[in-house]
């Protein structure tokens, strides 16, 4: 099996599944107890917290663990958007390509009388700042832009948003749920209020992830219970968990240079590949993406179908996000990008990990060439494309 669909999730590990292990082994007490066995597993519990502000540029005590990039946005959007309504600030500003963790949580607080403002990304997937610019208000109490997009890998300019939102005296927060472990990020210098990762987009385990909060910004409990991550986040942590993501984090950071220019060259390899079928075309700026991130539209052919295709010739793929894989609506990123809706639901995602080979690279490309020759050869609409009764929308 050819996995390419590391955007979706990553496999643990192996210095990650130790780290576990040990923890299991040697740290099994409750970190809220006060006997030995207890404060070992304090001990730690702020060990990985280290870790992980250590790989951002963060304090330990900024960083709060989660169950992953979900609950951090929500308890970052959530909790600025109610200290912001306390001060007579109910606004908020994001983008229309974000994740629906953001979106969703966006949607639930507009039906509480908030107001939201998305913005528009030009035809590469970019928000410019001169546009959250002149969305900021008085009453804006935040500014949320994800770092890296999750569909089409573009990359946002988060430092010059982040500075611009610190100008204003507004929160930034970004969702780097793809970024963390992948491009290198110091929370200070890019001026970032609060930050959401997830363990498992880092070859970490599921289920885990941490929200950056810079010091002196508010933030609210929405799990009640014990004391635990500073009574912020109630429930007993997950050590061995957490012990893995901290591990796989550092890994992911010690070796990010050597792995980008790994990716970066199987990545232009399989653009260049891909590029070669007609009427086809690659989503989001050529330039300013992640590495592993290769997204294209190809007319006249309908997504589920190539997947299902591929994973029949043992290419493990997507169409776009995970959490809306069983969707039948086009992906919204593709739509805010300009592509049409016929367009939008023949998108395929390939997402590399430092597992991938050049052999990969070659296998996916032959394979992808033959199934949209099918496809399309049983396609009614690639028919009428062909005979000008449609008119093709990619060149």
């Amino acid at each position: 099996m050819i996995y390419a669909d590391h955007a979706a999730t990553t496999k643990t590990s192996e210095t990650a599944k130790r780290a576990m292990l040990d923890a299991m082994d040697q740290f099994w007490g409750n970190p809220s107890s006060l006997h030995t066995p207890g404060q070992k597993a304090a001990e730690a519990l702020e060990a990985a917290r280290e870790t992980v502000a250590g790989c951002i540029g963060a304090e330990p005590r900024e960083i709060y663990f989660t169950s992953g990039g979900s609950e951090a946005d929500n308890q970052a959007i959530r909790s600025a958007a109610y200290q912001g309504k306390r001060r007579g600030k109910n606004h908020i500003i994001s983008t229309a390509i974000e994740h629906h963790a953001v979106l969703h949580t966006l949607a639930k607080l507009e039906r509480e009388g908030f107001e939201v403002t998305l913005l528009p990304v030009d035809a590469s997937g970019v928000v410019t700042v001169e546009a959250v610019a002149a969305a900021i208000r008085p009453e804006t109490a935040l500014v949320t832009v994800m770092y890296v997009n999750n569909e089409i890998g573009t990359i946002q300019p988060i430092k010059e948003i982040g500075a611009l939102c610190r100008e204003r005296k507004v929160i930034f927060h970004t969702d780097a749920v793809q970024a963390v472990g992948h491009l290198p990020i110091n929370v200070k210098e890019q001026n970032i209020d609060m930050l959401s990762l997830s363990g498992h987009k880092f070859q970490g385990p599921r289920g885990t992830g941490a929200l950056f909060v810079r010091k002196g910004i508010p933030l609210l409990s929405f799990i009640e219970g014990g004391a635990q991550e500073r009574s912020k986040r109630a429930g007993t942590e997950d050590l061995p968990a957490i012990k893995g993501m901290a591990a796989a984090l550092k890994e992911a950071c010690d070796h990010m240079e050597e792995t980008n220019q790994k990716l970066t060259a199987l990545r232009d390899r399989l653009i260049e590949g891909l590029s070669e079928i007609p009427h086809g075309g690659l989503n989001g700026d050529r330039e300013r993406r992640i590495a592993g991130n290769v997204n294209f539209c190809f007319e006249g052919i309908e997504g589920e179908s190539m997947l299902l295709l591929l994973d029949d010739k043992g290419i493990a793929a997507s169409s776009g996000s995970a959490c809306t894989s069983g969707s039948l609506d086009p992906s919204h990123v593709l739509l805010a990008i300009g592509r049409p809706h016929e367009v939008a639901h023949g998108s395929l995602r390939l997402s590399l990990g430092e597992d991938n080979t050049a052999e990969d690279i070659e296998t996916i490309i032959e394979n992808v060439k033959e199934i949209v020759a099918y496809l399309r050869s049983i396609s009614p609409v690639w028919k009428d494309l062909q005979k000008g009764v449609r008119t093709y929308v990619i060149q």
